[in-house]
């Protein structure tokens, strides 16, 4: 147990010295406040055009109703208008502003939007070389040389990238929070947020629509973001596994969350898409009841999609790892 202590103190301390988590901690604190900053412009503009939140919400429904006759506009398309409707219209009988902004709604908000390929990319910015890297320095080979079992030395890998992906997900929520409370304030904390919508085609089923406070919307919201950045950390740990080039393993995996955010607004219609994991990464649809990339997807798929590709990743990294000549 000493020894496995040992071992991930030892992998924990290799990414802090190359300095890639500060290089993280400096982006979010360049993005955050610009995307802070254009959240409060849209905000002055609500309030210069709006009396109050159910005007803006009666002309957003009426904006939504027109872009539905139209021809031109997919098929697709249309039916994530008509549940935005109804999910609106939800809010207004029930008196509940879906506008209201706070520090806390900019944070979930921003988790939201990060979900699916900026906190991927910065994840993917510690995981990608976490063993060709080792290779391309030739570290690997003192490594492998300690008379340490190799399914132990890479269990030690995963577990430092494990704590590192839990850090930026943490921090992600903490400096939005932060950054944005110096525009909208720090409250928000116990404000009402509608969740449980299930949308059937084009339409709302608000059977188990329940209210939530805010503060637990936010942390069930920074659990499924955890969810899949752990699972785009492990699929880059499995590449880096498998190719034996830093720079090949970064364009691989960058290549392929952009492809996946591309795919998700346009896989409707190839159902078979629905079992990639970059379709399912927006886990966050579930909870606010936008309808899924695919029709006929629900959370539970989606977590068992995302499941089983991260299992499948860590199966084949340690085959690999402990059975390959890495070494040459």
């Amino acid at each position: 147990m000493l020894a496995m202590i040992g071992l991930i103190q030892n992998e924990t301390l290799k990414i802090w010295r190359k300095k890639r988590f500060f290089v993280i901690l400096l982006l979010l604190l360049a993005l955050i406040p610009i995307f802070t900053y254009a959240e409060q412009r849209v905000l002055h503009h609500n309030q210069a055009h709006f009396t109050n939140w159910r005007s803006q919400v009666l002309q957003q429904i009426t904006d939504l109703e027109n872009t539905l006759s139209s021809d031109r506009m997919p098929e697709e398309w249309k039916k994530h208008r008509k549940v935005v409707v109804q999910q609106l219209q939800y809010y207004l009988e029930h008196d509940v502003n879906p506008s209201d902004i706070s520090s806390v709604t900019f944070t979930r908000e921003f988790l939201q939007n990060a979900m699916t390929l900026l906190i991927p990319v910065l994840v993917l910015a510690l995981a990608s070389d976490i063993v060709s890297g080792e290779r391309a320095e030739g570290t690997i080979k003192l490594l492998l040389a300690r008379p340490v079992r190799r399914w132990r030395i890479l269990f030690s890998k995963l577990a430092a990238l494990t704590l590192y992906v839990s850090l930026i997900v943490v921090l992600t929520a903490v400096i939005s929070y932060l950054v944005s409370g110096l525009a909208f304030g720090y409250g928000g904390w116990t404000m009402p947020v509608f969740t449980g919508f299930m949308v059937k085609g084009s339409a709302i089923d608000s059977t188990y629509a329940h209210i939530v406070p805010q503060w637990q919307y936010l942390l069930m919201q920074m659990g499924l973001t955890w969810i899949a950045a752990m699972t785009v950390a492990w699929l880059s740990l499995m590449v880096s596994v498998l190719l034996r080039s830093t720079s090949a393993s970064i364009v691989t995996m960058t290549s392929v969350l952009i492809a996946g955010t591309l795919l998700s607004n346009m896989a409707s219609s190839w159902h078979a898409s629905k079992y990639l994991f970059s379709v399912n990464l927006n886990l966050a649809h579930y909870l606010n009841g936008s309808p899924p990339p695919v029709e006929g997807m629900t959370f539970l798929f989606s977590l068992a999609v995302l499941g089983i590709w991260a299992a499948a990743s860590v199966v084949v990294s340690f085959t690999v790892f402990t059975k390959q000549d890495i070494l040459n």
